[in-house]
């Protein structure tokens, strides 16, 4: 499961034609709505089985945080057809590997087999879509399964409470401010009646993607797929999915978490910044490149250069950019300051070196050694059938189509340093965001 909310991801296109993914890219609509898209890469006899729907965590109703995550786990129990656990068990007999992950916007299911098994796959996934069937005494595992997650992956972790308090203070409105795995108390409430609800609302053939990604051709794709997802009813209701959105920003935001258990102070500062739009990716792809310039490679990015090499006021430094997202989403900035450098100092050197760039904007011999290593880093991109697959699934689950993934690279190529200046100004404004110190319990000798 995908809980951190930002990372760092940029592509380009090789050259100046535009990049296809491993193979062709075929897409169709089955007759009750589910969107089908196939993957040629006939390299090895092995394909990747996807299905992605459009919910998520940020699609949760009011009071029920985690449900999401909870109903992901449950939908590894049983169907009418199967007992409790028997799907991965027939992947793993049939030599294949399977798994689901929730983040905000999206929920998805996959398995990697033998090209030849992909039917079985389809007959499977297509079973526990409409007919889950789930034990009380399964229910109440898995509530416990999801608690223990979180007591060990962030309560046990300061950074980890550290970053959804800074989303908390973010999103005052939306619900990218709640946690993926939820809050512990609303956890602790979710029952057998909550995950059926969300499932009967969000699981159905019309609010799912298929993506098939491997050894395959798309008419056989197109048959399996009638044959087991087309005979799912769909269901009424499915509209378009509104949201809360944040009000206007007037005014910067602070936060301090002490932490007895916190051996090294840093600080971090989150913006709002608009995500990749469907047809007009230009602002998105050139926030890409500034994450990359401000806090990519140590020995050379702007933030790295000034401030763990040049100054040597910190020991780490990094940018980062969720791209990929249905609503705004966020442009991070994170210093941890050396031994003897408070963090009032490392901040203060952080608001000197983001107004620096915004006057000068960035180095045009370091722009295009960026640009080459980008371009460098698609070639292996494109070797992995899997994450060409989750590429499309991202994307499509929030609101791109097919083109605009396959115009990304092109978009990445054309952005100029000039974008680059452009979207840095409008996004890194102080008053869209929040500055969160992070320190042990007491602050001595590091405020």
């Amino acid at each position: 499961m995908r809980l951190a909310r930002f990372a760092v991801f940029a592509v380009l296109a090789l050259s100046a034609r535009p990049l296809m993914a491993a193979g062709e890219v075929t897409d169709f609509t089955l007759d009750n709505g589910m969107q089908v898209v196939v993957i040629e890469d006939h390299r090895a006899p092995v394909v990747v089985h996807m299905v992605w729907y459009r919910t998520g965590a940020a699609d949760e109703p009011p009071g029920k945080s985690g449900i999401a995550h909870f109903l992901e786990h449950l939908m590894f129990k049983g169907t009418d057809e199967r007992a409790a656990g028997e799907l991965s068990k027939v992947v793993e007999a049939n030599g294949g590997s399977d798994n689901a992950f929730t983040s905000y916007d999206y929920t998805a299911y996959f398995q990697r087999v033998a090209a030849d098994r992909l039917a079985l796959m389809m007959e499977m996934e297509a079973d526990r879509m409409r007919d889950l069937a789930l034990a009380p005494d399964d229910v109440a595992t898995e509530r416990s399964v999801i608690l223990e997650e979180r007591a060990t992956r962030t309560d046990s972790e300061p950074g980890a409470l550290f970053r959804e308090e800074l989303d908390a203070a973010l999103y005052r409105n939306h619900p990218y401010g709640v946690p993926v795995i939820g809050w512990k108390g609303e956890m602790e409430g979710l029952t057998r009646d909550d995950a059926l609800a969300f499932y009967r609302q969000f699981y159905a053939p019309n609010n799912a993607i298929l993506i098939v990604a491997g050894d395959v051709l798309p008419d056989e794709v197109r048959a399996l797929a009638e044959a087991q997802y087309g005979r799912l009813v769909p269901s009424e209701g499915i509209g378009p999915r509104a949201r809360p959105q944040e009000p206007p920003s007037r005014a910067a935001r602070r936060i301090v978490l002490e932490d007895a258990r916190v051996a090294q102070p840093s600080l971090m500062r989150s913006y709002l910044a608009p995500a990749r739009e469907p047809g007009d990716q230009g602002t998105a792809a050139a926030l890409a490149y500034l994450a990359r310039l401000l806090g990519g490679d140590a020995a050379t990015s702007v933030l790295g250069r000034a401030l763990q090499f040049d100054s040597q006021l910190a020991v780490h430094t990094s940018a980062g950019y969720s791209a990929t997202s249905l609503d705004d989403t966020t442009f991070s900035v994170v210093v941890v300051p050396a031994e003897g450098v408070s963090l009032a100092e490392a901040e203060a050197a952080l608001d000197a070196q983001l107004a620096t760039f915004l006057k000068t904007g960035p180095d045009p011999v370091a722009f295009e050694r960026l640009r080459m290593q980008i371009r460098a880093a698609e070639i292996y991109a494109l070797d992995d059938v899997g994450e060409i697959a989750d590429r499309y699934g991202r994307a499509l689950t929030t609101g791109l189509s097919i083109g605009d993934v396959q115009a990304w690279p092109e978009a990445l190529q054309a952005v100029t340093i000039d974008d680059v200046l452009t979207a840095a100004r409008a996004v890194l404004d102080k008053r869209a965001s929040v500055t969160g110190w992070l320190l042990p319990e007491g602050g001595e000798g590091v405020l």
